[in-house]
């Protein structure tokens, strides 16, 4: 049995400024986006590296106020709307990772829509590129001592101070790292080193995310303002049945569609040719 050291919250510290674990998880996630994004730029010609750190400016805002606004909606609407100018302290925690996706998917749309892209070349582009980040956010709950699970018996079971009882629970945040993190993004890169089917590889991001967070919340203790719900199901569980149909949906829906590679070296001939001929009017 291993007794969780709790960790100090702030891992740097220089004169004022001081950088917490979590915020240092967050960035070394961005940095792993643009490592791993660069490496897909040759499968979508008309993606450039620009545009991948336009992108994420743009998601950064979208994860911090969609993860926010999920916490509050999804797990404690009632609190919230009794205390609004709660809403924006984000420093004291709260975040939904489903909140979170519904704001990169919107900042992705936007982005699309602004480049003339298809959705789900869009999407098909970044998915790979993101499990390792959760990794590094779920690795960033451990070293926190939250979001710890059920417990366990089993010889790997750790007692978290932060629980407020010397009862060994699971290290869920490290299952989660090792199921929604690593081996999501071995899979997935793997699927998607090859041209594949516009949104088969957006399925599969949605697919064996959803089933591996939902098979771990069995492992994860449920919020304790919550519990669970429907069925013995957290809400963790909930808000991932629609992301596993939704995946087989769009699995279905993908096949015999034209991969990314070809739709993006479509469209950066086009517009080669219309920025020719823009310059032979001039």
């Amino acid at each position: 049995m291993f007794v969780h050291p709790e960790f100090d919250p702030i891992a740097i510290s220089i004169g004022p400024v001081a950088i917490r674990w979590y915020g240092l998880m967050y960035l070394l996630a961005f940095v792993a986006f643009i490592m791993l994004a660069k490496r897909r730029l040759h499968l979508f010609p008309a993606i450039k590296m620009s545009d991948v750190d336009n992108m994420l400016t743009w998601a950064v805002l979208g994860v911090i106020l969609g993860g926010r606004l999920g916490y509050v909606f999804f797990y404690k609407p009632d609190y919230y709307m009794a205390n609004p100018g709660e809403i924006l302290a984000i420093w004291e925690g709260g975040m939904s990772f489903h909140g979170g996706f519904l704001g990169v998917l919107l900042v992705c749309f936007i982005y699309g829509r602004y480049k003339d892209w298809k959705f789900f070349d869009v999407m098909d582009f970044v998915a790979p590129a993101v499990p390792i980040g959760l990794a590094l956010g779920r690795l960033g709950n451990f070293i926190n001592g939250e979001l710890w699970g059920r417990p366990t018996d089993g010889w790997w079971g750790v007692v978290f101070p932060q629980a407020g009882d010397a009862i060994a629970r699971h290290p869920s945040q490290l299952y989660q790292m090792s199921l929604e993190g690593i081996a999501l993004f071995i899979g997935l890169w793997w699927f998607a080193s090859k041209p594949r089917p516009r949104a088969a590889v957006s399925a599969w991001f949605l697919i064996g995310y959803g089933a591996a967070r939902f098979v771990v919340e069995y492992a994860r203790e449920p919020d304790r303002f919550l519990g669970t719900l429907s069925l013995g199901l957290s809400m963790g569980q909930w808000l991932c049945v629609p992301m596993i149909l939704g995946g087989f949906a769009l699995l279905a829906w993908s096949r015999n569609k034209p991969t990314g590679l070809e739709t993006m070296t479509a469209l950066e001939a086009a517009q080669a040719k219309a920025g020719k001929g823009s310059k032979r009017s001039k």
